[in-house]
């Protein structure tokens, strides 16, 4: 059995890519921002970091542990404990039946408060324990200034994000599909009571009608918070998520952001040049294990550097079979991490017969040439 080693060493690439900056765009917001949705990156901000309460955006968190939970086809019954609570509704009572599914959607479009508590206590088992499940995931998303008191958004002082985190939350739950496809419908016909009949539901986000491009996100509204809004909007494959928190002029502050991001990201292709790089391999028929780095494209924002790191080992053992893991390429936009891709060896390279000395030597000679 041959015993493969490893000795990493990093080859780095840095691309930068700068055009003309766009013109200035600004909100009525106590704080916003406006990130690319691919990288993350932020585009605009204003107090992006300052803690506030985000009313009925809260409900990012509780659909996406929603979607997550899966199995949105399950029906359940309601009780009253799930439903005792006030505000907006989707007009659950108790013993009605409705499903996961109808409850997403009660809870995006209808921001159903109602839809919210039953879901924290089909998913949590209760709300405390819901909540408990919020801030897990939140953690788990690194994000250091967010806390979650209730499912549903109801004022409370330990309830609080920041525009820029909110921008992360709504990023994450954008990736499930079901969450996506929710946060995206202007209008739903859903059957649930008891007995279940059919009602009519339709989104509040009115961006969903008024911009052409905008796949979602959430509407938020209590007197503490004020006007609160999170929106996504896509175009020629690029993606941009727009949050204002107490913004009295929300509506046509998104539609300025989104214009504005939409126009900032670029689709920028990036070739990494280690096409002709090898990798050494000891004991083999071959001297030389070849592999190919492919170009990538990625939707980054005019200022920002795109760059890559070719990962790779000094040299490895023989026998090498096609497609086996060489090393990596990183892509990375600014310090944050875009996209990883294995590195494979294009062809089998069998060992060669040779005794252990000289292996060793073989092996002593490469390890010599690279201090």
């Amino acid at each position: 059995m041959n015993v493969k080693r490893i000795v990493g060493f990093i080859i780095c690439f840095a691309v930068l890519f700068s055009t003309l900056t766009a013109s200035a765009v600004g909100t009525s917001a106590k704080a916003a921002v406006l990130i690319n949705a691919d990288t993350g990156e932020i585009i605009y901000s204003h107090n992006c970091d300052t803690r506030l309460p985000m009313a009925s955006t809260t409900k990012i968190m509780t659909a996406l542990l929603l979607c997550e939970y899966g199995n949105l086809e399950r029906q359940i019954t309601v009780t009253k404990e799930m439903v005792t609570v006030e505000g907006s509704s989707m007009g659950l009572l108790p013993d009605d039946k409705v499903t996961l599914h109808d409850l997403l959607y009660g809870m995006m479009l209808a921001s159903g408060n109602d839809a919210a508590n039953t879901t924290a206590y089909t998913v949590g088992g209760s709300v405390e324990n819901f909540v408990r499940l919020m801030n897990d995931r939140a953690k788990q998303m690194g994000l250091k200034n967010t806390h979650f008191a209730t499912p549903s958004g109801l004022d409370d002082s330990e309830h609080y994000t920041t525009a820029y985190e909110l921008s992360l939350i709504a990023r994450e739950a954008l990736k499930n599909t079901e969450f996506a496809k929710a946060v995206s419908t202007k209008t739903a016909t859903l059957c649930y009571g008891n007995p279940p009949y059919t009602r009519h539901l339709t989104n509040h986000n009115r961006l969903l009608k008024t911009y052409d491009d905008v796949i979602g996100v959430k509407t938020g509204f209590t007197k503490k918070s004020g006007r609160c809004l999170v929106s996504a909007a896509e175009r020629d494959g690029k993606r941009v998520i727009a949050v204002t928190l107490h913004d009295p002029n929300d509506w046509a502050d998104h539609r300025a952001l989104l214009d504005y991001g939409l126009e900032r990201v670029k689709s920028v292709e990036i070739s990494p040049s280690a096409e002709n790089l090898s990798v050494d391999v000891i004991s083999g028929e071959k001297k030389t294990a070849d592999f190919n780095v492919d170009k990538e494209r990625f939707n980054v924002s005019n200022d920002d550097a795109l760059g890559y790191c070719v990962y790779l080992s000094k040299f490895v053992y023989a026998p090498i079979k096609k497609g086996e893991v060489l090393g990596s390429v990183c892509f990375y936009n600014g310090d944050n991490l875009i996209k990883a891709e294995q590195i494979t060896a294009l062809n089998d390279i069998k060992a060669e017969k040779q005794d252990s000395i000289s292996s060793f030597l073989d092996c002593l000679k490469l390890i010599l040439s690279q201090i």
